[in-house]
C-alpha cells in the first residue's frame, strides 16, 4: 500500500484507475477499506471511468496514530487532502466524504474551492454546523475497559464498530477530541463549488440534510431511503445519486 509524509504523519493511500480524479475521505473509527472499499464505491467509480484516490485519515487505518488531540485539528485533517494531492500532482478534483470525512472536505471547499471541481457531503447534514455529531461519550467508550462496560447506546455504537475494525481507539479518541470544531452558518454559506448533500433518512448523528442544504448556496439534497448513519454507506440510492451528480460536472 503506498503511502506519503505530510510532516511527521505518514498517510497510507490507494490510487486506482483513470480518469477524472475523484478522492475519497473515510469517517470517524473507519478506513479507506471499510468505507469505500468493501462497499464496492472504489470498483464502481472505476466502472465509470473515474481514477479513484482513498487515504486512512490519521489515527485511522495504515495511517500514522496520534495520541495529541490538537494533531487532529479538523483544519489539520483537511490539509491532508490537498497534502495528499500535491503529493500525486492533482490540481484539482471531486472530492466525496462520509461523516468526518464530510467535514473535512468542507473545510477544504470554504479554505481552497480552487481545488475542487465538486463536493459530495455524506452522511452529514446541519450537524455540520450545530450539535457536533459525537461526543465525550463517544471518546470515553472508546476508552472503556470492554464493550460490556459502555451503557451509553451512541457510545455503544461507536465502540462496537471501532472492535470491529481493529482500530487504535486511544488514537480514534485523540481525534474525537481534536476534530470537534463546528463549521459556522456564515462559513458554510461561502461555499461556492457545486454540493451534493447526502444522508439517511433515519440517520440521527447527521442532522438534517435539507436544513444544511438551504444554508449552502446551490447544493443539491440527496435523502437515502430508510438509512442510518452506518447503513447509508454502501446504498444503492446513494450510489446512483453520486453517479448522477458526478456525470453533470462540467
Amino acid at each position: 500500500m503506498p503511502s506519503f509524509h505530510h510532516g511527521a504523519v505518514e498517510i497510507a493511500y490507494l490510487d486506482e484507475g483513470e480518469g477524472e480524479p475523484i478522492l475519497l475521505v473515510h469517517g470517524f473509527a473507519s478506513s479507506k477499506n471499510v468505507n469505500w472499499v468493501y462497499p464496492t464505491w472504489v470498483s464502481e467509480l472505476k466502472k465509470n471511468g473515474r481514477r479513484v484516490i482513498a487515504f486512512d485519515n490519521r489515527g485511522h487505518g495504515d495511517s500514522g496514530k496520534l495520541y495529541d488531540a490538537t494533531a487532529y485539528e479538523i483544519g489539520t485533517m483537511a490539509g491532508d487532502i490537498s497534502a495528499l494531492m500535491d503529493h500525486l500532482n492533482v490540481a484539482r478534483a471531486d472530492v466525496m466524504g462520509y461523516s468526518l470525512g464530510s467535514r473535512m472536505t468542507a473545510v477544504l471547499a470554504q479554505r481552497q474551492p480552487q481545488r475542487l471541481r465538486s463536493v459530495i457531503l455524506g452522511g452529514i447534514g446541519i450537524g455540520l454546523i450545530e450539535g457536533g455529531g459525537p461526543g465525550e461519550n463517544v471518546a470515553a467508550a472508546l476508552e472503556a475497559p470492554s464493550l460490556e462496560d459502555v451503557t451509553d447506546p451512541v457510545g455503544r455504537t461507536f465502540r462496537a464498530f471501532a472492535d470491529q475494525t481493529r482500530s487504535d481507539r486511544r488514537a480514534l479518541a485523540a481525534c474525537l477530541r481534536g476534530s470537534r470544531r463546528l463549521m459556522t452558518k456564515d462559513e458554510a454559506a461561502s461555499i461556492s463549488v457545486p454540493v451534493l448533500i447526502a444522508v439517511g433518512t433515519t440517520d440521527e448523528i447527521a442532522g438534517s440534510a435539507d436544513s444544511l442544504g438551504k444554508i449552502i448556496p446551490g447544493a443539491e439534497v440527496l435523502n437515502i431511503p430508510n438509512r442510518d448513519h452506518m447503513r447509508a454507506v454502501g446504498d444503492k440510492v446513494y450510489k446512483a445519486g453520486v453517479l448522477d451528480f458526478l456525470s453533470r460536472r462540467a
